[in-house]
């Protein structure tokens, strides 16, 4: 005999919770103890925009000062250190903001929201790897984890289901008011992450609430409306980032409307495949005709961009190349122009809860794999750091030499 359906669910809900947990345990870092990687001299060169001849001969001149070093004396640089050596050499450089590429007086905060109809496209890690590149680059940058599902929250090593349960999510900065249950400032609910520069408003599956309480919530006339929460929180901690990254569920609900609206520009995932194309198209047929009404209403404004990018493009597949032209054809400049490649370095490194931006090379299995998996995620955050400059302005400034 079966047992009754909702005892059966939670059972098996428990005994994958108690599994996880054990599963953490056992690859993952605890949360408080996940730290980042150090840097080379040629990676950090890179992320200062100048040249490795120019940031040695900064260390020899004793305008930076030194830091540890790993085998055969080759410098090993800790984010803090990318971080001091940014302000010590902005403040002497012709051209200071060559190393604090972010806002400056007059610039509106960057809200960038990830949107697909379907799982799978790599939106998530996308959010991830995107935000933890322009954190290196010298950005403040908030991801917000919109998902029910919160996976973009494990990134940073926390178990939503657990260290979640009794709130501390997006949901609480967001909710609608129920008795004593009340929204709470989105500052309540910010994590911050072992990053520098790189901040969390976690995701959780209370999130699914808003989708069934926001129609109770406009029945009563609740304020802020719904498509206007995101962008409400966010005005509280405006001058805080010049970058905020919202992964979005796979779904036009309340929260995924809610993001949008809030958002200066949009990143559209997308496989270069004919289910996904197929699935693309929905999305943007049902979302153009649900924002036409939100804009109506006072609930969107103008946008800087709205990008596609190209993921998990397999370059061996000679009809994803096909079907990426094609993509390239009928959409134009608003497809990015490097797509983030299908790489089995990206798979590995997602297994331990990393981006490919986390993994230490040195020594690396088939570094040449990861080399050109992490020389696709350079390429399209550089496009989308372009981006972003372009609409403070600005161009994306060249390398000192």
């Amino acid at each position: 005999m079966h047992p009754v359906l909702h005892d059966k669910l939670r059972a098996d809900a428990d005994r994958l919770s108690e599994a996880l947990e054990h599963m953490s345990k056992l690859f993952l870092a605890p949360k408080e103890e996940k730290t980042l990687r150090a840097f080379s001299t040629a990676e950090v060169a890179e992320l200062l925009r100048v040249s490795d001849g120019y940031l040695r001969k900064a260390h020899f001149d004793g305008r930076i000062p030194d830091v540890a070093q790993g085998p055969g004396n080759k410098r090993l640089y800790q984010a803090e250190d990318i971080l001091n050596i940014r302000q010590i050499l902005a403040q002497t450089a012709k051209d200071p903001f060559q190393f604090l590429p972010g806002r400056r007086d007059g610039d509106k905060l960057q809200i960038w929201s990830t949107v697909n109809f379907k799982g799978g496209s790599s939106k998530t890690t996308t959010t991830a790897t995107l935000g933890m590149r322009l954190a290196l680059r010298g950005y403040r940058v908030c991801l917000i984890d919109a998902d029910p599902q919160a996976s973009l929250t494990t990134f940073f090593g926390y178990q939503p289901e657990l260290d979640f349960r009794h709130g501390g999510t997006l949901y609480d900065a967001i909710r609608y008011n129920d008795g004593d249950q009340t929204r709470v400032p989105i500052t309540d609910v910010l994590r911050k992450t072992y990053f520098p520069n790189l901040d969390l408003v976690p995701g959780g599956i209370m999130l699914s609430e808003y989708e069934t309480e926001t129609p109770t919530a406009l029945s009563r006339g609740e304020q802020p409306v719904f498509f206007n929460r995101i962008r409400d929180s966010l005005r509280q901690v405006d001058d805080d980032y010049d970058i905020v990254l919202i992964d979005c569920p796979p779904q036009l609900g309340y929260i995924t409307m809610s993001a949008v609206c809030a958002s200066t520009s949009l990143l559209m995932t997308i496989i270069p495949e004919r289910v996904d194309l197929a699935s693309a198209s929905q999305f943007l047929t049902m979302a153009s005709g649900v924002l036409e009404v939100l804009h109506s209403n006072g609930g969107i404004g103008a946008y800087d961009n709205f990008a596609y990018l190209l993921t998990r493009f397999d370059t061996a597949i000679s009809t994803q190349q096909d079907l990426a032209e094609w993509i390239r054809q009928l959409l134009g400049d608003s497809v990015i122009a490097t797509p983030f490649v299908k790489s089995s370095a990206v798979s590995e490194a997602g297994l331990s809860q990393r981006t490919i931006v986390e993994v230490d090379l040195t020594g690396a299995k088939n570094r040449k794999t990861y080399e050109r998996a992490l020389e696709s995620v350079m390429g399209f955050s550089n496009d989308i750091e372009t981006m972003i400059q372009a609409a403070w302005g600005r161009g994306g400034g060249d390398n000192e030499t």
